[in-house]
């Protein structure tokens, strides 16, 4: 198709775009905002705002639209985007048997990004807003990776403490919100985290009552009393956006400058704790449960710790892609043996699915051709993906007495990747908010391997295991000297 027969997305010209694709039914400009959510990356759009979005298709949740939001400057340039297309966006999903496209609606309006955060605590002071829900990525929490305890070290917790009126991050922003609304009388919101991480809302509870308390302690005990935040699971594979993914917008017939793409799987599961109400997600597919830890546990330890298996080897010997990553037969048969042997026996089963009927589920999801998620992007940020991924399974494992060879190749693998010089020697650019720090640390272990488990803040108390560290340290050197894929196949045959 020609650019110049593309519809520019808009509501203007929704009635031109191609019949094959989807369309909101509902009308838009009868929705109104319950929902402020912040983080607008191509996760949230293929996954929360999609649940929203299937809802209004049935004639419900008019009253939750969500209003966009971000707290940091690069964050306006997606706010310009989607404000330039009225907040549509064309989701593609990616099935190996047909790609097929629809257009979302659920998404109204998106706050001005500014410093001090003005727009948006003004925004979630309206008593409408009853969700405030986050996409911020696991390491954003302010979370210490070695203790799980709050970080009131960090510098953007210090700002937001001693600058309470006008906050950095987007939890100092909920809570001067929630001040005005206490003080309003219009009430509290819930606060529900999307991101990946096992026990999100009580993590999310933890940052922000425990930064309230550094400025308000009266206000951190009202939060903590009348505030929710439920626990969720979240998946669904979504790749970055680039050119070939606004390309493939273009042969569905539609110009649009942020396009989604999916897989062809979305899972959600959430603790019914919402203190102003929520839309009914169960009439669009997910799962309300009282058990959400064992689906986070299933998910977290064999999916995201899947992805951080394959991830640095594939990086290291240059594979650019995950389903590159599973048609390589050493990297796919190092996954299923770690996961079989070392990760599964610590997972419960959940209601239709055990670990390893799990396992090959994702086996399946990772190896679909037409997902390019980049081995680069899921390897990005190991450092809170390692600590929150990887090193549980080590920890049980040897709380067993079970051995994790292959665990302790995978933190190996961790180290060798953040050399940043891959075996073709092309370098690997900073890929980890610690880079500065990973980097030198890395290429001095591959004299003495002690000093990466030393590093305290992500490992703990795991390097005083001597079993652990003995092993660590044999594949690092292992490595060093006979490259990744003679490591991997020496642990197979083992």
């Amino acid at each position: 198709m020609n650019k110049t027969e593309l519809v520019k997305l808009s509501n203007a010209r929704l009635a031109e775009v191609p019949a094959a694709v989807g369309r909101p039914a509902y009308d838009r400009s009868a929705l109104t905002p319950g929902i402020v959510h912040i983080g607008l990356g191509n996760f949230h759009r293929a996954h929360q705002a999609w649940y929203l979005h299937r809802l209004m298709q049935q004639g419900d949740a008019h009253d939750w639209a969500i209003i966009g939001a971000g707290v940091r400057a690069p964050d306006a340039a997606q706010r310009d985007r989607l404000l330039a297309q009225d907040c549509l966006c064309t989701l593609i999903e990616l099935d190996p048997t047909g790609k097929s496209a629809e257009i979302t609606g659920s998404m109204i309006g998106f706050v001005p990004v500014r410093e001090g955060n003005g727009p948006l605590i003004a925004q979630m002071s309206d008593p409408a807003i009853r969700i405030v829900s986050l996409t911020v990525t696991e390491g954003g929490y302010y979370v210490d990776p070695a203790t799980g305890g709050f970080d009131a070290a960090h510098p953007d917790i210090l700002h937001d403490a001693a600058s309470p009126d006008t906050p950095r991050t987007a939890f100092g922003a909920m809570i001067a919100a929630l001040r005005a609304r206490r003080d309003a009388g219009t009430g509290p919101f819930t606060g529900q985290s999307c991101d990946n991480l096992q026990n999100n809302g009580a993590i999310l509870r933890q940052t922000v009552v425990s930064l309230a308390r550094m400025s308000d302690p009266d206000l951190a005990v009202w939060i903590d009393d009348n505030c929710t935040f439920p626990n969720s699971m979240v998946d669904c594979i979504v790749p970055a956006t680039g050119p070939s993914e606004i390309a493939l917008a273009h042969q569905f017939g539609i110009d649009d400058a942020a396009p989604v793409t999916h897989e062809n799987y979305r899972q959600w599961v959430i603790e019914d704790a919402f203190c102003a109400g929520r839309p009914a997600w169960e009439n669009a597919g997910a799962t309300i449960s009282g058990n959400v830890h064992d689906y986070e546990v299933m998910k977290i330890r064999i999916l995201n710790g899947g992805h951080q298996v394959i991830a640095d080897p594939a990086e290291i010997i240059g594979v650019e892609t995950i389903a590159g990553a599973m048609a390589h037969p050493v990297i796919r048969a190092f996954l299923r043996r770690v996961v079989t042997d070392e990760i599964a026996p610590h997972v419960k089963p959940v209601p239709g699915i055990d670990p390893l009927a799990y396992l090959d589920l994702i086996d399946g999801r990772f190896s679909n051709p037409e997902i390019r998620d980049t081995t680069r992007r899921v390897a990005f940020d190991g450092s809170s993906r390692h600590p929150g991924f990887i090193m549980p399974s080590i920890r049980d494992g040897l709380a067993s007495g079970r051995p994790v060879p292959g665990l302790a190749l995978v933190s190996a693998l961790w180290a060798r990747y953040c050399t940043g010089v891959r075996e073709d020697g092309s370098l690997v650019a900073p890929n980890d908010p610690n880079w500065e720090l990973l980097q030198p640390t890395a290429v001095k272990a591959m004299e003495n391997p002690a000093l990466w488990l030393g590093m305290r803040q992500f490992y703990g108390d795991l390097g005083d295991n001597a079993g652990f560290a003995k092993e660590f340290s044999g594949w690092l050197t292992a490595l060093h000297a006979d490259g990744v894929e003679a490591t991997l196949r020496f642990y197979l045959d083992s």
